[in-house]
């Protein structure tokens, strides 16, 4: 399943957010859109997700346009996961994953045992099964975002939106997260998530879309896109990117930014 960004504009007033922005995400593609903050990143998952109705182009799944799919229908094929989630209530792990699969079940039904297994095998798809009665509140940042995706993975959705995943996560959840999120991606689902971390992006990513100022400025495969020039123009600093052993890359910054 693609999700097709085509010309897409936005307006705040008269202030412009997007600029004929355009991608295409294929099925197994992990997209990582790079950019710093107030780029117009989360505007534009927004108009993605059906929550910003006032934009200019198209946004498509399949080739079929969002604007006429219902917001049950939407939720059907998109799943949107947040940095973070902090509930009113201090849900088990399993009750935050079963709510996922609310879109599959009538407004004032209770999920059932169909439910219940998709629950199940979402939290063991990402190896998180002996979570399942524990608080939810109480795992660390990294177990909570693995939990996150799992809600989106009982949502039985093919295509996730990820808002800066491994924000406020230690290097080793970064890690793992990130991990999971491409097998995914290889296992054919369509990913796009925001980053502010190069290297990561370069090393998980099958395609990067760098954004400045609300519009695409670059675009394809991270071999391509990332340069020291790309990064001087997106975060204006003057940094130099270094190709490392095992397809890796180092941004080098000077000591004295």
């Amino acid at each position: 399943m693609s999700v097709t960004v085509q010309d897409v504009s936005c307006r705040y007033g008269e202030r412009r957010v997007l600029e004929n922005v355009s991608f295409t995400a294929r099925t197994g593609e992990l997209v990582s859109i790079l950019g710093p903050n107030g780029v117009g990143k989360s505007t534009l998952f927004k108009c993605m997700l059906g929550l910003l109705k006032g934009y200019t182009g198209r946004v498509s799944i399949d080739g079929g346009d969002i604007r006429g799919l219902t917001p049950a229908g939407l939720s059907r094929k998109i799943a949107y996961i947040p940095q973070s989630h902090y509930p009113a209530f201090n849900y088990s792990v399993f009750d935050m994953v079963l709510m996922g699969t609310s879109a599959h079940v009538g407004a004032f039904a209770q999920p059932g045992l169909k439910e219940a297994e998709t629950a199940r095998q979402a939290l063991e798809r990402l190896s998180i099964a002996d979570f399942a009665h524990r608080d939810y509140m109480r795992l660390s940042g990294g177990e909570r975002q693995l939990v996150l995706i799992a809600r989106a993975l009982a949502q039985q959705s093919r295509i996730l939106i990820m808002d800066e995943p491994t924000a406020n996560l230690d290097y080793g959840n970064q890690m793992r997260v990130l991990s999971q999120i491409r097998a995914l991606a290889e296992d054919g689902y369509t990913v796009v998530q925001s980053t502010h971390n190069p290297e990561q992006a370069y090393l998980f990513s099958h395609t990067i879309l760098a954004m400045q100022v609300g519009r695409i400025i670059a675009q394809g495969p991270p071999q391509a896109v990332l340069t020291s020039a790309l990064i001087q123009d997106l975060y204006g600093i003057d940094a130099r990117v270094e190709s490392l052993d095992g397809g890796r890359v180092r941004v080098c910054v000077p000591n004295s930014i």
